[in-house]
């Protein structure tokens, strides 16, 4: 059920960047590449679970850490979807006629900001 929903949600996503909002191609389009990074280094773990404990165990234990791509799927896959959070939320303040706008926290972080359209 779970897949069934990302994929509805891919979909969805995508007619929004190629016919609603085009110029959010960059927004959309990285939050579903970052979200499958973690899902195709997820599969690499499962796939390769025993080669990669003995390539871990010969490994200095900080790189070990780096080979742990489960943590890294974890990782990718709450970034993406807070990315695909951040094109819905765009999408939606954009379709009530608001202003958003992206910023970056620390010049790393976005964030979304909204300017009222109304008059005070």
């Amino acid at each position: 059920m779970y897949g069934t929903l990302v994929a509805v949600l891919v979909l969805r996503s995508v007619y929004i960047v190629l016919w609603v909002y085009p110029w959010l191609k960059g927004l959309g389009y990285t939050s579903l590449t970052v979200f499958l990074l973690g899902f195709f280094l997820w599969n690499v773990d499962n796939i390769f679970c025993d080669k990669l404990r003995g390539l871990r165990e010969r490994l200095p234990p900080l790189v070990g850490v780096v080979t742990q791509f489960h943590a890294w799927w974890h990782i990718f896959t709450g970034l993406g979807s807070y990315l695909h959070i951040l094109f819905s939320l765009y999408s939606r303040t954009l379709y009530l006629k608001y202003r958003p706008k992206v910023k970056f926290l620390f010049g790393i972080w976005p964030v979304l900001l909204v300017e009222s359209t109304k008059k005070p």
